[in-house]
C-alpha cells in the first residue's frame, strides 16, 4: 500500500496529464457538440468537427514530442548533436508508404503490411544508426553533427529523385487500412499514437533511470572521465544513437499516416533544426521538457499561422514572418529560461528546497 501512495505521490501530474488526454476527444465532443468519431455520411464517417480537428492536432503533436524525445535521448542525456536525425524519422513514413503503395505488395492484407512497416522501420533505422555510429562516432561535436548532416542530404536526395515515389511530389498512401485511415477513423490514430507516445516516454525515462543512462550521462559531463573509470563511451553513444533512431522512425510512421503521404521534406534537415530548437526551449536532458517544447511551439504554430494583426497602419501577417516570431521566441525564451523552461523550473525549485 506504501509503495502505491509513494508512486501516485510522485507521479500524480503524470497520471492527471493521462487520463485528460484519454478523455480529450470526448470532452472536446461534448464542449463543442461535435462528436469525436465525426459526421455519419451514408455508411462511413466524415472527419468534421472540433473533435477530429483536435485529434489531427495532438495526433501531429504526439509525432513530433516522439521525435524530439528521441533526439532528446541522444542530445539532452547522451550529449550527442547530430544535424541528420530527421533522416529516421523520413525513412519511417517512406518504408510503410512504400509497403502499403507498390503493387508488389498488393496481394498482402494493408493491416499486415502496416505492422510489416512498422517492424522494417524499427530494423532498417536500427541498423543505420549503428552503422553511422560505427562510421563517425569515433568523431566528436561539430565534426560528428557536420558527418550525420552529409548522411541525412543525400537520402534526402535520392529520394527526391527517386521515380519510384514521385520524385519531389512524394507518395501519396491511399492503401490505408480503414481501422486507422485518418480520413475514415481518426479517432484510432488518436489513440494509437497516444499510446506510443506513452510507451516511449515511459522507455526513455526507464532507460535514463538505469545504469544505463546514469552512464549516459557521464558520457555528456565528460567522456575522457568516463573512459578513464572504465566505461566503453563508444558502446553506449551506438546504443544512444540507435535507440533514438528507432523512436524517430516510428514518429515518422505516425506523421505519414495523418498526412497519407511521405515526401522529401519529411527528411529536410528543418526537423532536426524544430527538434533541437524544442529540446533547448523545453529544457535539454529533461523528460517533459521535448514534450512540452514541441507541443507548445506545434500550438503555438497551428493557431497563429493564420492570424493576422494590426498595429496602428501596420499590418503583420504572421504566417509570413513565422519563422521571425519563432526567433524571438527562442531569444526570449532562452533569456528568461537559461536552462530550457522545465530545466529552469527544477534548478528554481531545488533551490528552494535546499534553502528551506
Amino acid at each position: 500500500m506504501q509503495s502505491w501512495r509513494q508512486f501516485l505521490k510522485e507521479n500524480w501530474f503524470f497520471l492527471a496529464v493521462f487520463v485528460v488526454l484519454v478523455l480529450f476527444p470526448h470532452l472536446v465532443g461534448w464542449l463543442t457538440e461535435s462528436s469525436p468519431f465525426g459526421v455519419l455520411r451514408g455508411d462511413r464517417y466524415i472527419m468534421r468537427g472540433e473533435s477530429t480537428l483536435w485529434q489531427a492536432i495532438l495526433i501531429e503533436s504526439f509525432a513530433l514530442s516522439v521525435l524530439v524525445m528521441s533526439y532528446n535521448l541522444m542530445f539532452g542525456f547522451t550529449g550527442v548533436i547530430s544535424f541528420g536525425h530527421a533522416m529516421f524519422f523520413g525513412l519511417g513514413g517512406y518504408i510503410v508508404g512504400m509497403l502499403l503503395e507498390f503493387p508488389e505488395f498488393a496481394g498482402i492484407d494493408p493491416a499486415l503490411r502496416l505492422f510489416i512497416g512498422l517492424l522494417l522501420t524499427i530494423v532498417i533505422c536500427g541498423v543505420i544508426g549503428l552503422g553511422i555510429g560505427f562510421a563517425s562516432l569515433r568523431l566528436r561535436g561539430v565534426y560528428f553533427a557536420i558527418f550525420t548532416l552529409a548522411v541525412a542530404e543525400m537520402v534526402w536526395i535520392y529520394f527526391s529523385r527517386f521515380d519510384r515515389t514521385n520524385g519531389e511530389d512524394g507518395l501519396t498512401i491511399s492503401q490505408m487500412p480503414a481501422w486507422i485511415d485518418p480520413s475514415q477513423n481518426r479517432l484510432a490514430l488518436y489513440y494509437v499514437s497516444f499510446v506510443i507516445f506513452v510507451l516511449t516516454f515511459i522507455f526513455i525515462r526507464r532507460l535514463v533511470n538505469s545504469p544505463t543512462g546514469a552512464v549516459f550521462k557521464a558520457i555528456r559531463e565528460n567522456e575522457d572521465r568516463a573512459q578513464a573509470i572504465g566505461y566503453h563511451t563508444l558502446r553506449f553513444k551506438l546504443m544512444a544513437i540507435t535507440i533514438a533512431g528507432m523512436f524517430a522512425g516510428i514518429a515518422g510512421i505516425i506523421h505519414a499516416i495523418l498526412q497519407k503521404s511521405a515526401r522529401p521534406e519529411f527528411l529536410n534537415v528543418k526537423f532536426t533544426v524544430d527538434s533541437l530548437l524544442m529540446t533547448i526551449i523545453g529544457g535539454v536532458g529533461t523528460f517533459t521538457g521535448p514534450v512540452i517544447g514541441s507541443t507548445g511551439l506545434y500550438l503555438l504554430d497551428n493557431q497563429l499561422r493564420d492570424q493576422v494583426v494590426t498595429i496602428g497602419s501596420t499590418t503583420i501577417d504572421i504566417g509570413d514572418s513565422w519563422n521571425l516570431i519563432l526567433g524571438f521566441i527562442f531569444v526570449i525564451v532562452v533569456l528568461i529560461f537559461p536552462y530550457g523552461v522545465v530545466g529552469t523550473y527544477q534548478r528554481w525549485r531545488a533551490g528552494r528546497k535546499n534553502k528551506s
